[in-house]
């Protein structure tokens, strides 16, 4: 078995990453911020070193898309110098590197499903934060570096819409809930099984370096999901009411269209990531 390095072990993905990959019998090193501050660029290079690890996933990030709006150096610090950090790292010691990003590096016009070769142009700046890390991977790694985009991500560890939608459902009789905004929403516990199907395959010589799109398969608005989340729970799914962007005013502009497409996960022989209605069935019922 093969040995990882996970950043942000303490995050809604990073503690799902760190125990799937337990649960396949990897040996793991999970590391929180208090363990390893990935912009601290000496400790980086220490760590990636240090743990002899063969295979690092970047989990850390700055994620809150509206804080960056005002802090996108910050934000970019985290979401860019840093993962550069972590790139000349595995560089220097032969380790590949799996880089989560986003959607959100897309300005959410497409009207059909987004490859992974289409031109990045986001349209806030948590996007642009992005940018920069996938930018340095791919300068950097070019035969060891893999950029993971997914999208809507919620799970048990962290705020996320689902368990916001469900606790705010014990508050109010009737909820509005943005309809013109599409996407595919992936639970962080899929999103690590795909992660250690990657992994696995790459530390093969399978899957060949590069971007990868892993969300879960189908569509919806959050209007759909809201409405999805209340049926699974025994809630009236009518007290969720549809309403459009421009209601919510916010700091960071959103994509309209987030669906990304599949076709090099697909090509690389990958498991299929779960329809977004079977991963919410597996999540639900545990709140």
């Amino acid at each position: 078995m093969a040995r990882w390095l996970v950043t942000g072990a303490a995050g809604m993905l990073g503690r799902e990453v760190d125990q799937t990959l337990h649960t396949a019998g990897h040996e793991v090193e999970a590391c929180d911020r208090t363990r390893l501050d990935i912009t601290d660029e000496g400790a980086v290079h220490a760590a990636v070193r240090g743990y002899g690890c063969e295979i690092v996933v970047n989990t850390a990030a700055w994620t809150d898309v509206d804080g960056a709006e005002k802090n996108e150096a910050e934000a970019t610090a985290l979401n860019g110098t840093a993962v550069e950090n972590l790139a000349v790292a595995c560089a220097e010691s032969g380790a590949l590197l799996l880089h989560i990003s986003t959607d959100y590096v897309f300005p959410g016009t497409a009207q059909t499903p987004i490859p992974e070769n289409a031109q990045p142009e986001p349209i806030n700046a948590y996007g642009r934060s992005k940018l920069a890390g996938e930018r340095a991977v791919t300068r950097i790694l070019p035969h060891g570096g893999y950029i993971v985009r997914t999208a809507w991500l919620y799970g048990e560890h962290g705020r996320n819409f689902v368990t916001t939608i469900l606790r705010a459902a014990n508050e109010r009789e009737f909820l509005d809930v943005v309809d013109d905004q599409r996407g595919q929403p992936t639970s962080a516990r899929a999103l690590a099984a795909a992660l250690l199907a990657l992994g696995e395959s790459a530390l093969a010589g399978g899957a060949p370096p590069g971007i990868y799109h892993a969300t879960c398969r189908g569509e919806t608005t959050w209007y759909g999901l809201a409405r999805a989340a209340f049926e699974l729970t025994g809630l009236d799914p009518d007290r969720v009411r549809p309403t459009t962007t421009d209601k919510f005013p916010r700091p960071a502009r959103r994509p309209a269209y987030s669906v990304l497409g599949h076709d090099r996960w697909e090509a690389a022989g990958l498991p299929a990531v779960p329809d977004w209605t079977e991963s919410l069935a597996q999540f639900v019922p545990t709140r």
